[in-house]
């Protein structure tokens, strides 16, 4: 198991459901949408994994100087990014703690299913990351515990905020 995703599933089980919707301040998520932010990120990035298993052209570009920091590091920066206040990047604040466990058990599986099959992805098939450049399949895998990691701060805010 991820151990990301499973300090997730234990917080989230705790949580009564008006502290999952609850937003504490203008502008910000509640906790059931950072975890349904989570859950769609993983999503997206799985089927970035998918596309690099399936693809039959090699890209021989490589990674953004950014991107290059991110996986050197094995993490995110430990700053805010902040993504634009649309319904777009706007997560759910709708999603019942049910619904947001199946997600995040479904990501766990999802992972599992794929980890066991990367070894196998010829490393030269990738698809670009608007900030990051151009990742193959295990980077785009291993970009989702980054990811879930990175925000870990977020979630503790969240926690005391509104509690």
């Amino acid at each position: 198991m991820y151990d990301f995703i499973e300090a997730f599933k234990k917080d989230l089980k705790s949580y009564p459901p008006d502290r999952l919707r609850r937003i504490a301040k203008q502008g910000g998520w509640s906790l059931g949408q950072l975890i349904d932010h989570l859950i769609a990120v993983a999503d997206e990035y799985l089927s970035h994994v998918a596309f690099c298993a399936q693809s039959v052209e090699e890209q021989p570009a490589g990674k953004t100087e950014a991107g290059e920091d991110v996986y050197l590091r094995g993490a995110f920066p430990p700053i805010r990014i902040k993504l634009p206040d649309t319904p777009e990047f706007t997560p759910s604040n709708e999603r019942s703690k049910e619904e947001l466990l199946a997600g995040l058990d479904r990501i766990e599986r999802d992972m599992l299913a794929w980890e066991l099959q990367l070894e196998a992805i010829n490393p030269s098939m990738k698809w670009q990351h608007g900030g990051f450049g151009w990742l193959n399949a295990r980077e785009w895998f291993d970009l989702i515990g980054m990811h879930t990691r990175h925000h870990f701060r977020q979630k503790a805010e969240l926690e005391a905020l509104t509690a």
